[in-house]
């Protein structure tokens, strides 16, 4: 569909007003948008098609989640827990590893091709009858907006890359702003202002009534939260200091982001519920009105026959990854470890991961897999974390070129044979591979069939790469 996808038409940018796209021209038109040419700080796009459809960013009740690690898994728990409730959650992640349908969830369910065609046609034809030239990232928040409107949602999470660039979801007025934590600016010169800038940007959406609350762990950046959800008038909650009693070894890694979300859904429930919404008798949020005196014989009899489910019991039973970018794969042979992980911190993370998993049943063989795309990583400091690592377990490591996918980030990647030079110099069993079907096969090769374990993980392509190799689809 060449003339969707291209900028040059004179009218609407690229769409034509009253023609009715397939979900494939859509793709075409959404894979050909992402370029930063085409980015607005301002938010004119994303406002200008809001105003269209009658505000619906400002009716809809809305929770944003950001930060540099963990917004997904956070999202993802939150969303279970609403649902949980009784709650009708329409769900707005980023990025996409095989399909953009995976970026729009209704009640925990990706939305279907032709909803999600439905949803792109009544969008792009405001596109075209306004002239806009939008971003990607725009037409993606607007047919949110609009498809969750249409499934009467009660409330909207949406992921927000804030901290690291412009997003529009920043259009919001949410109840509730969480962050996760802020991680990427520690080791810059001007890593202190830069974090500081981001804290208030993300937190501009915050207002009065609204409330702000974080599971980062460093004192300053607290400090600079709460300055700035109390100038833009919302309630600071106090920062999660708890991990949720996870089953074991996804408490240590992924506690903090379950612990949030307990938190931001709590908030919800207890402070924005409209007043006519019907909760679960067996809620695991709100907690029972008192009753005076001792419970009545039938009472007691009912609570033996009818136990309360407790929220402890809710994290034991709960899927603790994120299907498809945060997953063991234990069925395969070898096991595969999946995490999209491409920072210091969440790289730290993950190598904590595998040791927990070592620890739980002993590995024979160990294979990395990596491959990065961020430009603000700071190699030193990765490269200390491996010999660290290294130190007190065996394994090689294989560095593969990372492609770029619309969608994703796009930045150059990292080159495999300096890097994998890098760490042979740190005195690590290292190689480069020209892409990541040599690089996977070599790894299979590596280890135990049965008892090894293959990690991939550094970048979002990596973990599409994988699927696309399995021949999945569609997750």
């Amino acid at each position: 569909m060449k003339n969707l996808s291209s900028q040059k038409q004179t009218q609407s940018k690229g769409t034509v007003s009253g023609k009715q796209y397939s979900y494939s021209e859509i793709i075409e038109f959404l894979d050909a948008r992402w370029t930063t040419t085409l980015q607005d700080p301002a938010l004119s796009t994303i406002k200008a098609l809001d105003k269209a459809f009658g505000n619906l960013s400002q009716k809809q009740n809305s929770i944003v989640i950001s930060g540099t690690n963990g917004k997904s898994l956070t999202t993802h728990f939150t969303t279970r827990l609403l649902k949980e409730e009784g709650i009708a959650v329409g769900t707005l992640c980023a990025p996409h590893i095989l399909t953009y349908n995976e970026r729009l969830s209704w009640n925990g369910e990706t939305i279907s091709n032709k909803q999600f065609t439905d949803v792109a046609n009544e969008v792009l034809q405001v596109v075209a009858i306004l002239d806009l030239n939008p971003h990607a990232l725009d037409v993606l928040t607007m047919m949110a907006f609009v498809y969750f409107s249409q499934q009467n949602a009660e409330v909207v999470l949406l992921e927000s890359n804030s901290v690291n660039g412009w997003d529009p979801a920043l259009i919001c007025k949410p109840k509730i702003s969480a962050i996760t934590r802020i991680t990427d600016f520690e080791n810059s010169e001007k890593g202190a202002v830069l974090a500081e800038k981001a804290i208030q940007k993300t937190l501009s959406i915050a207002s009065k009534k609204s409330h702000v609350v974080s599971a980062d762990q460093n004192k300053m950046n607290l400090l600079l939260m709460q300055k700035y959800a109390e100038q833009f008038g919302a309630t600071w909650a106090m920062p999660i200091r708890k991990l949720a009693q996870l089953p074991y070894p996804y408490e240590q890694l992924h506690g903090r982001s379950a612990a949030l979300a307990e938190r931001i859904a709590y908030l919800y429930v207890n402070n924005f519920l409209p007043e006519d919404t019907v909760i679960v008798s067996n809620s695991l949020l709100v907690k029972p009105k008192s009753q005076r005196g001792r419970p009545t014989l039938e009472a007691k009899r009912k609570a033996e026959l009818n136990p309360r489910r407790t929220i402890e019991q809710f994290w034991k039973d709960t899927m603790n990854s994120l299907p498809g970018r945060f997953q063991l794969l234990d069925k395969e042979k070898p096991t595969i470890l999946l995490d999209n992980a491409s920072s210091l911190d969440s790289f730290q993370n993950l190598l904590l991961g595998i040791r927990l998993l070592h620890y739980q049943r002993p590995l024979k063989g160990l294979t990395l897999i990596l491959g990065n795309n961020n430009e603000q990583l700071n190699i030193a400091e990765f490269l200390k974390q491996l010999r660290y690592f290294f130190k007190k377990t065996s394994g090689t490591v294989i560095i593969c070129p990372t492609n770029s996918v619309p969608g994703q980030a796009d930045t150059a990647s990292w080159d495999p044979e300096k890097v994998s030079n890098d760490i042979k110099s740190m005195k690590i069993k290292a190689k480069s591979a020209r892409s990541f079907k040599e690089a996977f096969q070599a790894a299979q090769k590596s280890v135990d069939e049965r008892y090894g374990l293959v990690v991939i993980a550094g970048s979002n392509s990596l973990i599409t790469d994988y699927w696309r190799y399995k021949g999945i689809k569609k997750l």
